[in-house]
This record gives C-alpha cells, sequence and structure tokens, in this order.
C-alpha cells in the first residue's frame, strides 16, 4: 500500500513542500528512506521504529521505503521524523489516507514517542496557504511560531500517539491560537544613556543615526565610551512594526540559532567578534544558513574594533549596506537573505589607540597609522553615512559622579517623533527610513532653501566629497531636519550634517 503526507524543506528562510510517500511491500524486513536526505534524515529509521512501538503500534516486518519528493531538494534535520511515522501507519490502515492527505507535519521524535521542537516551522506556517493546505500539525512547543500564520490552523501534539487519535477524529482539538500583543510598547535595556558622562557630540550623532537608521562609524581611543554608546542604540530605537516583527522571527526559525518560539519584537542587537570570517558574516554552508547580518534584520549589526576585522569580511559589507540583502552562492546552492540592518561601528584612531589623545602620547608613525586607516577601503566608508570621533574623557567629566545626561526613553521619544514623519513620507514606497532612500527619493523629499544649497556646493568643492558622500549627507541633513520637524532642509542641517563626514579620503 502507497501512503501519502506532506512536510516541507527549508530552503534558506524560504520552504519547499515535500510529498512523503510510503510504500509497504512483502518481502526481506528493511526500512529505506530515498529522496536526498541527510544523515539527520537517514537516522531517522532507529527513531521512528522506536518511537512506534513505544506508543503503542506494531512496525510492520516487511520492506518499507520513504520517499521524499522532489527529489533532487536536500531534505535535513530531524522535523520528517513526525511525517514518516505517519505516513507508516497510514501505510499500515492505522490512520485513513483520505484524512492524512489534508495536513502538514513536522517535528522531531523522541525514543518513547514524544514530538520535539523543530526548526523552520515558521517559514513552513507562512508558506501553506499558496500550497493549498490549511492544516499543520506541530511539536507542542512549536505552537506559538506556527500559529503567527493567521490563515492557517495549527495544531500542536507533544506525542504521536495524541496527533494520530486526532487524525482518526478520536479526539478533537481546537486549532491553536496565538495573540502577539501589541507593538508600541518600549522594551526595557539594562543599559541606559542616562549612564554615559560627557560625549555630547557623540550622543548627538548616534541620535540622528537612530531617527533615520543611518549606518554609523565612531572612531576614539581606548575607553572614551565607544562600546557603551553602541550597546544602548536598541533601547532608542522605534518598536518594531507586525510586519518586521514576522521577517526577524522567520529568519531566526530558519537559522534555528537561540530562538526559544514565539514572535520577536525586540530589535535584534549582533556582536560579533573581529575575528569573524567572511562567511561568519555573511553566512554559509554548503546548504547557506543565515550570517550575522541577515540575523541583524530590522536591528543593530555591531562591530567593535572595526579595522581589526579581516578586510575580505569587511567587504562583504557592501552589498548589504547598498542593497539591504545579501546573495550567498555556494556550490550546491545559491541563496538571497533579507539584510536591512543599522550598521554601528567602533575602531581607534591608530594602532596604539592613542592618536589625539589629550594626555597619552601616540607612538605610531605617519605609515602605521595610514595602513591602520587603508583597512577600511573607501568605499565602504563612503556607505556609512556618519563619522564621529569620541575624544577621550577629561579627568573632571569622570569625576562628576552625580552627573547624568538625557535617558534612553527621553532620546527615544524625539526619535520615534522623527521616524513617524518617515513612515508618512514613505507611505507609498518600499522604504521607512530616511537613509534608505534612492536616488529618485532624495531628489522629492530632500529640498534645501538657497543658503543650503550654497552651503552643501561649497563644502562638495572644497572638501572633495565622492557623489555617494553627496547623497549621504542629504540624507542626514534630512534626518536632522526631521528631528527639529522642519520640512525644508537648512543650511545649520547641511552644515552639521558635513561635519558627520570626517573620516572620507
Amino acid at each position: 500500500m502507497i501512503s501519502l503526507v506532506y512536510s516541507a524543506a527549508i530552503n534558506g528562510i524560504d520552504a519547499s513542500l515535500i510529498e512523503i510517500e510510503t510504500y509497504i511491500s512483502s518481502g526481506m524486513p528493511v526500512f529505506s528512506i530515498v529522496g536526498l536526505p541527510d544523515a539527520a534524515v537517514k537516522e531517522s529509521r532507529d527513531r521512528v521504529i522506536a518511537a512506534l512501538k513505544n506508543s503503542g503500534f506494531d512496525f510492520p516486518s516487511k520492506k518499507i521505503t520513504v520517499n521524499l519528493a522532489p527529489a533532487d531538494v536536500k531534505k535535513e534535520g530531524g522535523a520528517f521524523d513526525l511525517p514518516i511515522a505517519l505516513g507508516i501507519l497510514s501505510a499500515c490502515g492505522k490512520i485513513k489516507k483520505e484524512k492524512l492527505k489534508r495536513f502538514c507535519a513536522a517535528g522531531e521524535l523522541a525514543l518513547d514517542g514524544s514530538v520535539r521542537k523543530v526548526k523552520g516551522v515558521l517559514p513552513i506556517a507562512l508558506g501553506l496557504k499558496k500550497n493549498g493546505l490549511e492544516n499543520f500539525i506541530v511539536p507542542y512547543s512549536n505552537r506559538e511560531e506556527a500559529a503567527v500564520a493567521k490563515d492557517i490552523n495549527v495544531y500542536p501534539f507533544k506525542n504521536l500517539s495524541d496527533a494520530v487519535k486526532f487524525i482518526n477524529g478520536e479526539t478533537a482539538s481546537e486549532p491553536f491560537s496565538y495573540d502577539a500583543g501589541g507593538f508600541d510598547g518600549f522594551f526595557e535595556n539594562e543599559y541606559d544613556f542616562s549612564d554615559i558622562k560627557g560625549q555630547l557630540a557623540a550622543r548627538r550623532a548616534v541620535e540622528i543615526a537612530a531617527a533615520g537608521s543611518h549606518n554609523i562609524i565612531m572612531s576614539g581611543p581606548p575607553g572614551s565610551g565607544k562600546t557603551m554608546i553602541a550597546k544602548r542604540i536598541s533601547a532608542i530605537l522605534p518598536p518594531m512594526s507586525f510586519e518586521e516583527s514576522v521577517e526577524t522571527t522567520k529568519i531566526w526559525s530558519a537559522s534555528g540559532h537561540g530562538f526559544s518560539g514565539g514572535l520577536i519584537k525586540q530589535r535584534a542587537f549582533r556582536n560579533p567578534h573581529h575575528t569573524a570570517s567572511a562567511a561568519a558574516l555573511a553566512g554559509g554552508g554548503a546548504y547557506p544558513k543565515p550570517g550575522e547580518v541577515s540575523l541583524a534584520h530590522n536591528g543593530v549589526l555591531f562591530l567593535d574594533e572595526f579595522a581589526e576585522f579581516r578586510r575580505d569580511a569587511l567587504e562583504i559589507l557592501r552589498q548589504p549596506l547598498e542593497d539591504k540583502h545579501i546573495s550567498v552562492s555556494r556550490a550546491k546552492n545559491s541563496i538571497t537573505f533579507p539584510a536591512s540592518f543599522m550598521l554601528v561601528a567602533a575602531m581607534n584612531p591608530c594602532p596604539c589607540g592613542n592618536l589625539g589623545h589629550r594626555e597619552k602620547e601616540c607612538v605610531c608613525s605617519p605609515y602605521q597609522v595610514q595602513k591602520y586607516r587603508n583597512k577600511i577601503s573607501g568605499p565602504l566608508l563612503d556607505r556609512i553615512d556618519i563619522h564621529i570621533e569620541v575624544p577621550a574623557l577629561k579627568v573632571s567629566e569622570l569625576s562628576q559622579m552625580n552627573s547624568s545626561g538625557e535617558s534612553s526613553a527621553e532620546i527615544r521619544k524625539r526619535v520615534v517623533k522623527a521616524r513617524e514623519k518617515q513612515t508618512g513620507r514613505f507611505e507609498k514606497s518600499k522604504i521607512h527610513a530616511n537613509a534608505q532612500m534612492g536616488a529618485k527619493d532624495i531628489k522629492k523629499f530632500c529640498i534645501l532653501d538657497a543658503k543650503a544649497e550654497e552651503t552643501l556646493k561649497n563644502a562638495i568643492e572644497k572638501l572633495n566629497f565622492s557623489a555617494r558622500a553627496y547623497d549621504r549627507i542629504l540624507k542626514v541633513a534630512r534626518t536632522i531636519a526631521d528631528l527639529e520637524n522642519s520640512e525644508i532642509i537648512k543650511s545649520g542641517h547641511i552644515a552639521e550634517a558635513v561635519q558627520y563626514r570626517s573620516l572620507d579620503r
């Protein structure tokens, strides 16, 4: 007899529907799985046999062939355990075939028959409707994640026997519903801007960066507060929309990287070590998985010790910074991952870190300083909107124990207000922040008065900025104007934006 049950395989962050065909015939007892399974799928044979027997079912002593179709799609992980077990039971007559065809199933089986959590459930759930399926059987631990997809029926189970009883109609089970809650709350952060002393210029630059989703690089000696400031940026970013939350959750679900389930509502803050490889940042593997630039989607990617990263690792940032996605090509597959993040970089001004320090002397030669800075290419710097120098604090500033600046909550109010203006401005386009504007958007929305045009012209001629830097200045000036609730970009806005190009060569 032949039975059919549906499951899905993860390809990047999307799911491909898989038909699991089970054929039981007479002959020597053999249990084979075909259809390009990886080692984990092949090992499901032992898990399925033990789970069926320990759940009270007889395992047939016949030749069993399980085909995972289409055969040219790679199948990975233990998510096929549950549908394979259901397919065997259907081929044995324990489950009615007509009922089983209405379901898609995913779940790893323990030896006692319990159903364990698997990765990639949300991408599968989001893709079911377009494949004509509305019923999804999932592990109990994946119930909230699967129910994010509102247009399907999600049935979570803790063990195999309960799933079989439900499919056969022996027990009733209502579809699981998940209330994601609101998206306008403030998420507490253990770090607050009120902890930072001094550094008013850096705080201002970071506020502008957050208000327009601009990339920012901070240069300064060790101990000047660059990392402290960076760790507090996520606390002043606006809350995610439902669409952004689903996008982010989909990536984390497919990667399985520390994902606990449910809908991710807080923006990511990724902080990879400077020894990270290009593959770690971009994503990779024989069958590519999301890297740091994708895990930071809709959030912050913080690269500390920016100049210490390998040159090839830094250069892979060019595409996502410009296009907001990254294409990863390997011998067996090519995947495009979303990668719309806010880059926050921090670096020392020289190898010893003391160049420009008020009290410490720099011991680096001009050649060493130039060689150190050349690790960051000009085209990469052009893609970073804001460059800010963070000087070492004076002893008098450090000794002011009771002094504190604005809190993250106060700064966030201004950032949210500026973002609301941008949301209205770009309502009919696919972008949502000033940093994402293209040439047409800049021409349409960056309106300068006569004095601002003269200021910009003089700055470009005297400082010899590139065409890309010209666009960056206009984008930052547009954000500064938004923070001041001005529809027209004025001379002061341009002048401040020009100051944030200190590293341009």
